[in-house]
């Protein structure tokens, strides 16, 4: 109980009503407080980055993407991890000249803010004239361009930008279950854990869900071991 030693010269009765505005002013305060991802957000003398590395079979020289964030708003319950810029490096200068332009282009998609998820789709469906390949782990990739879409959306998803859809427990008992029954069949044991990227049978066709050479034919049903996607269902 608190006590009261001075005059009262008026007083108010605080509602349901009232309590409710004065939160929604306070938060509108501490929205207007947010700092958001734009071009005048000044680059700070230290950046997190994660580099990736990508090895294909076009090239005996691997090429390291890395991807520099911003934290923003740090300390508080607005912090938020933010993409700055991107660079791209390798041995091999035979792509030199369109790398350079576009990790240019890309950085500065990432400093205008907002939904920067598009550059995954852009990325992705650039397609090689010569055509594409397979990564590690069975993956189809239609173009070195594209490759580096698929390690921005890895990126994007770690930092929590993209919702990352992994299989639930339902849907991974499942596949293992057809691998299991599949290879018994064929009697053709694994060639290593079932956890192992990319370790699908060797006769897997190629799944147009996740492009990824992990599909197989059961009981005339076409079912992807890595996604879990399957005509049958």
């Amino acid at each position: 109980m608190k006590k009261i030693d001075q005059k009262i010269v008026g007083y108010e009765v605080v509602t349901a009503d009232k309590q409710a505005l004065a939160k929604a002013e306070s938060d509108a305060v501490d929205r207007r407080a947010i700092v958001q991802m734009h071009e005048a957000v000044e680059r700070p003398e230290m950046l997190i980055g994660s580099t990736y590395k990508i090895k294909t079979p076009m090239s005996e020289h691997a090429m390291y993407v890395t991807i520099n964030d911003m934290l923003l708003n740090e300390g508080t319950s607005h912090e938020m991890r933010q993409p700055f810029e991107i660079f791209i490096n390798s041995k091999n200068m035979e792509h030199y000249q369109w790398v350079v332009a576009l990790t240019l282009l890309i950085s500065a998609v990432f400093r205008k803010g907002g939904d920067i998820t598009f550059i995954v789709d852009e990325l992705s469906a650039v397609f090689d004239p010569q055509g594409g390949y397979f990564k590690r782990g069975g993956k189809f990739m239609p173009s070195l361009v594209a490759e580096i879409g698929d390690v921005v959306e890895k990126h994007l998803k770690m930092i929590g930008m993209i919702t990352n859809d992994q299989l639930d427990v339902h849907q991974k008992k499942m596949i293992q279950e057809k691998r299991a029954e599949y290879e018994a069949r064929q009697a053709q044991p694994a060639a290593g854990d079932d956890s192992d990227e990319g370790n699908f049978p060797p006769d897997a066709q190629l799944c147009k869900l996740c492009s990824t050479k992990a599909a197989i034919v059961m009981d005339g049903c076409l079912t992807c071991l890595n996604c879990g996607d399957s005509k049958c269902n």
